[in-house]
C-alpha cells in the first residue's frame, strides 16, 4: 500500500506534467477529483474560482498573493480563450496599457466578447473579469501576445476613450510614440469617418513633439472631405518629447514616467547639502553605520542575520567552516556578500566625492556590488557559477506585488537608458528617489535587486551630501507599500515623503 508521501509524489507528478505542457490555468477536468483534492490540501494547488485551480508553493502563507499575481495573465489568457475561443479580445485601454508595457495586475480586467453575458466573474484576492457584449477588432487589427488579445496599437489608440489622455497620460504618450507614421491610424480614421478621434489624435501626436504624424492626419482627413479640427486631449505639455522610436515601449515609458515624477521630488524632498569637503571624514561615518544598514537591509530581504554575526563577519572573527552557531549557511553566506559589496559601494562612494558623475560611477560599479554580494554563496555552493552572470533571462515576480516588471528581453534595452537618466539628471534628490524607485521597478536581477537598490539610493545620497540612510526593517511595509504605489498606480509621492522622513529622522 502507498505511504501518503508516495501517493503526493504521484499526484505531483502529474501537476508537473501539466506545467511542462505550459498550462497555468489548471481545470478541475485536468485532474481527478483524488489528485486534485491532494494537491490543493498539500499547497501545491490553489483554487481561483470554481473549477479553475493555478499551481501554487507550499511554504507560502495562507492567502499569499504570489502566486495568483504570478500567474494572473496566464490565467486570463487561458480562461478567456476556454470560454470564448478566438471570439474576444481585452478592451482597447486595457490593450493599451500592455502595449505600453504597463503590466500591473488591474482590479479588474476589462474584455470584450460577442458571447459576453455583461458581468463580473470574482477572482483571487479581490480582482475579477468584467466580460461585455461588445464589438472586437477585426483580425488584422488584433495582436496575439502572450496568449491575450489585443487591439493592435493603433486600434486601441482609435478606440480609446478621450479619458485615457487625462488618467493614465504616460501609457497613452508611449504608445503615441511607437507609431512610425500617420498611415498606421489612417485607415482606421478614413474608413470610419472618425472626424473627432482625428482631431483628438492630431494633438495628441503634436503633444509629445510628433508635428508631422500631426500634419498628416489633419491634411488626410481634410482631403477625404472630413472636417477634423485638432484638439490636445492632455491636460498640458510634457518637456519630454519623443525624437525618434525608442528600442522598446519600456524604455519610453521609463523616460516619461521619469520626466513625470521629478517635479514631485524636487517639490518634496529637503535640498541636497552639496559634496561633503572632507571626503575622509564622510567615509569613516558610513563605515561606523555598516552594522545597523546590513542589519536592517538583509532582514528587509528576509535573512535571519544577527549584529554579533554581522560584526564578526566585518572583523574576520567568523569561521566559515567551523561551528559559530549561526542559524544558515545560506544567512551567513549573505552576510558575508553584504559586506564584501558594501566595501565596493564604499569605493563607489569616494569616487564620486571625487567629482565623478554619479551615473557614470553606478553604471560602471553597480555590477560589483551585484557580484560581491553573491560570491560567498558561489563559493560555499549555495549558488551556481551563472548566478553570478548578471542581468536575468528569465521573468522575475515580487513577493505580494501586483508589478510586474518588464519582459527579461527589455531589461537590456531598459538598463543603458536607465543609467542615462541618471547621469544626464541634474538634481541630486531626483537622482535619489528615481534611482531607486527605477532600479527596482525594473528588477534587473533574479536576485538581491533590493540590497542593490538600496546601495545605489546611498550612492546618490552621499553624490548629493545627504547622510547615508538605512531604511529599518521596522518600516518594511510603509516601504514596500510606497514603492507599490509608484510601480502600480505611477504616485511617487508616498515613496518621496517615506525616504524624505527618514532622511529628517537620521
Amino acid at each position: 500500500m502507498a505511504t501518503p508521501q508516495e501517493k503526493l509524489a504521484e499526484s505531483l507528478q502529474i501537476l508537473e506534467a501539466l506545467q511542462r505542457d505550459g498550462i497555468v490555468a489548471v481545470r478541475s477536468a485536468d485532474l481527478s477529483r483524488t489528485h486534485r483534492e491532494r494537491l490543493v490540501k498539500s499547497g501545491l494547488l490553489q483554487e481561483v474560482m470554481k473549477g479553475w485551480y493555478i499551481p501554487s508553493r507550499p511554504d507560502e502563507d495562507r492567502g499569499e498573493s504570489t502566486a495568483w499575481y504570478a500567474s494572473f495573465w496566464d490565467f486570463c489568457a487561458a480562461y478567456l480563450n476556454e470560454r470564448f475561443g478566438d471570439e474576444w479580445s481585452l478592451s482597447p485601454e486595457q490593450s493599451l496599457f500592455i502595449h505600453a508595457g504597463a503590466l500591473s495586475v488591474p482590479q479588474q480586467l476589462l474584455v470584450r466578447a460577442h458571447g459576453a453575458r455583461n458581468k463580473t466573474t470574482n477572482l483571487a484576492h479581490g480582482t475579477s473579469i468584467f466580460e461585455v457584449r461588445a464589438t472586437i477588432p477585426p483580425a488584422e487589427q488584433t495582436v496575439i501576445k502572450d496568449g491575450l488579445r489585443l487591439f493592435s496599437a493603433p486600434a486601441a489608440l482609435v478606440s480609446s476613450g478621450p479619458g485615457i489622455f487625462k488618467q493614465n497620460a504616460t501609457e497613452a504618450r508611449t504608445v503615441l510614440a511607437m507609431i512610425r507614421d500617420a498611415s498606421e491610424l489612417l485607415s482606421l480614421l478614413l474608413n470610419g469617418g472618425h472626424t473627432r478621434i482625428a482631431g483628438r489624435l492630431a494633438g495628441a501626436f503634436r503633444n509629445i513633439g510628433r508635428d508631422r504624424i500631426a500634419d498628416e492626419i489633419l491634411k488626410a482627413m481634410r482631403a477625404a472631405g472630413f472636417d477634423a479640427r485638432e484638439t490636445d486631449p492632455f491636460e498640458g505639455e510634457d518637456t519630454f518629447k519623443v525624437t525618434g522610436r525608442e528600442p522598446s515601449p519600456y524604455v519610453i515609458r521609463m523616460r516619461l514616467s521619469w520626466n513625470a515624477m521629478r517635479q514631485v521630488v524636487m517639490d518634496s524632498f529637503p535640498p541636497a547639502p552639496g559634496r561633503p569637503r572632507d571626503a575622509k571624514a564622510f567615509l569613516e561615518r558610513i563605515d561606523e553605520i555598516y552594522v545597523d544598514d546590513a542589519y536592517h537591509s538583509l532582514s528587509i530581504e528576509g535573512y535571519r542575520v544577527s549584529r554579533d554575526l554581522i560584526e564578526r563577519v566585518r572583523t574576520g572573527q567568523w569561521d566559515p567552516d567551523g561551528d559559530s552557531g549561526d542559524r544558515s549557511e545560506k544567512d551567513a553566506m549573505a552576510a558575508r556578500g553584504y559586506y564584501l559589496a558594501f566595501q565596493a559601494v564604499k569605493r563607489s562612494v569616494g569616487k564620486v566625492l571625487a567629482g565623478e558623475n554619479p551615473g557614470d560611477v553606478a553604471d560602471h560599479d553597480h555590477g560589483d556590488w551585484y557580484r560581491e554580494l553573491f560570491a560567498p554563496s558561489v563559493t560555499a555552493g549555495i549558488l551556481e557559477p551563472a548566478d553570478l552572470a548578471g542581468y536575468r533571462n528569465d521573468q522575475v515576480y515580487i513577493r505580494r506585488s501586483k508589478h510586474v516588471p518588464p519582459h527579461h528581453e527589455s531589461v537590456r534595452d531598459m538598463m543603458p537608458a536607465f543609467f542615462d537618466l541618471l547621469r544626464q539628471e541634474a538634481d541630486p534628490a531626483v537622482r535619489v528617489v528615481l534611482g531607486h524607485f527605477m532600479f527596482v521597478y525594473i528588477h534587473p536581477y533574479m536576485d538581491g535587486n533590493g540590497r542593490t537598490g538600496r546601495f545605489l539610493m546611498n550612492l546618490m545620497l552621499s553624490a548629493g551630501g545627504y547622510s547615508w540612510t538605512v531604511i529599518p526593517v521596522n518600516r518594511r511595509s510603509d516601504y514596500m507599500a510606497a514603492l507599490e504605489a509608484a510601480s502600480v498606480n505611477g504616485d511617487i509621492k508616498p515613496f518621496v515623503e517615506f525616504l524624505a522622513g527618514l532622511l529628517t529622522e537620521s
